[in-house]
């Protein structure tokens, strides 16, 4: 496992700017089904772990959206989570976390009721293209998430499900 100076030396490597259509265009695979989903009134959300360059939140603010950031190397700023949001986002974020169970439950306690939450990452398919599977090489990427994963999460905690695209994940709070 890397250090967290190790970890972040390779999250500077990236070159996730502003003005990136590229990135842009990679990003509005979550931004867009996400932003279908809202209702008007759904206004507040929090781009979980936005890294050095917080193109989602920006893309989202163009969409009317009143955006908070965090990130532990990037943006940590407590204050971001310590409120209730109508949505959460986390891209290419959750196959760094060390214990992914306790940010689920983080997110969960962020929603506000009929929130969403947004994720994107790769997953796996199965454990016998597990061993070429090139995502996995990435030093920094230590969680790995199957659909079946996000099934049982939502089942569990008792969220709607949406897989709008291969690496994006939509969970919706029911109304209790």
């Amino acid at each position: 496992m890397l250090t967290a100076e190790q970890e972040k030396a390779q999250y500077d490597l990236h070159q996730n700017q502003l003005d990136d259509l590229g990135y842009r265009k990679f990003l509005s695979r979550l931004a867009s089904p996400l932003l279908s989903m809202l209702r008007p009134e759904q206004n507040t959300g929090l781009d979980f772990g936005c890294g050095p360059g917080p193109l989602l939140a920006h893309m989202l603010r163009e969409a009317g959206k009143e955006m908070q950031v965090w990130d532990p190397f990037y943006a940590p700023e407590p204050k971001a989570l310590q409120r209730k949001y109508h949505f959460v986002s986390c891209t290419e974020a959750i196959e760094h976390f060390i214990n992914p169970a306790k940010e689920w439950h983080l997110w969960l306690n962020l929603l506000l009721p009929e929130g969403v939450l947004a994720l994107m990452t790769k997953r796996y398919t199965d454990k016998n293209s597990f061993h070429n599977w090139h995502y996995k090489n990435d030093p920094t990427h230590i969680s790995f998430f199957h659909q079946r994963t996000f099934e049982f999460l939502a089942q569990r905690d008792r969220l709607e499900l949406e897989f709008p695209a291969d690496d994006v994940v939509i969970f919706k709070k029911r109304n209790t």
